[in-house]
């Protein structure tokens, strides 16, 4: 076969290949467009009923359809950022710790197994451990403070919000710390650096970018978290009045409520999603910018 036969080959497998890519990058695309095509097209009643009213109100009221998305608004940021700020000291230790205190060994492999373990466990079966083990412990600190004994509630739901998000960013961090380049290292060493300096002025700032990544993927999991959730934030249709009280996010909303919707309400609960959908938007492009700035 001839130099020119084979270079033809190669020139017509390149350009297949290069239109696959293309179509796969276009399919995506697509998918998100029509997402928010169909989100955008069946939230419209409700959109036109309410206008931005439905985006300021603070009263969800079925009978008189009168729906306002700011209880759940407030529900999901409240949640999702106190998840988060549990979260994070325990992810970073994890993280340095089985990334360069305990690379190999045992130890090791048996804690990153572990993790592993958790970020796989379905979300439901988190919320039925919540339900069992984590609303007596609250019930019970409750009764000592002289709060209303609601055991479900806002502090509920973040505490095991916190412990479902703990494996996202513990494992990226962990990748990213253990990729630090050793010359670095050991030329802080042979300069009489301790551990801990070469923790906090070498590996840190080295991984810090992919460590942010982690921390965001964490809290969009946290944003968009549902059946957990569900079980144990009370379901209350009001805007939270404190960590105890019982209340409600966008993606808990949905799924108590769209089983039995029709008309307006239906059209009220998809365009709560299509807030959900926006914000979860928003939070990955911030993040994409903050890391680009880290990096």
């Amino acid at each position: 076969m001839s130099e020119t036969t084979n270079k033809s080959i190669v020139d017509v497998s390149g350009k297949r290949f290069s239109r696959i890519l293309t179509g796969s990058g276009a399919f995506i695309f697509i998918i998100l467009v029509a997402v928010l095509f169909t989100l955008l097209l069946s939230a419209l009643p409700s959109i036109k009923q309410f206008g931005v009213t439905f985006f300021l109100s603070k009263t969800w009221n079925i009978t008189r359809e009168s729906f306002g998305v700011i209880p759940f608004l407030v529900g999901t940021l409240v949640t999702s950022c106190l998840a988060l700020i549990l979260a994070i000291p325990f992810s970073i230790a994890i993280s340095m710790f089985l990334g360069e205190y305990f690379k190999q060994g045992l130890v090791s492999n048996f804690l990153r197994s572990a993790v592993e373990v958790l970020a796989g466990i379905p979300s439901v079966i988190y919320g039925l451990w919540g339900v069992f083990i984590l609303v007596p412990i609250i019930r019970s600190l409750e009764l000592k403070i002289g709060v209303t004994p609601h055991g479900v509630g806002i502090l509920t739901s973040s505490l095991i919000l916190a412990i479902m998000i703990i494996p996202y960013s513990a494992s990226l961090g962990r990748e990213v710390i253990s990729l630090v380049p050793g010359d670095l290292k050991e030329a802080a060493y042979s300069l009489g650096a301790t551990r801990f300096e070469v923790m906090k002025n070498i590996i840190l700032p080295y991984a810090r970018s992919g460590i942010i990544a982690g921390i965001l993927l964490a809290f969009g999991r946290a944003i968009g978290e549902t059946m957990a959730v569900t079980m144990l934030i009370g379901n209350a249709n009001v805007i939270p009045k404190g960590l105890f009280a019982p209340g409600n996010t966008m993606a808990s909303v949905i799924a108590n409520q769209f089983g039995e919707a029709s008309g307006l309400k239906m059209s009220a609960l998809i365009a709560v999603g299509l807030l959900l959908f926006l914000i979860t938007a928003l939070v990955n492009y911030l993040g994409k910018l903050i890391i680009k700035r880290f990096a």
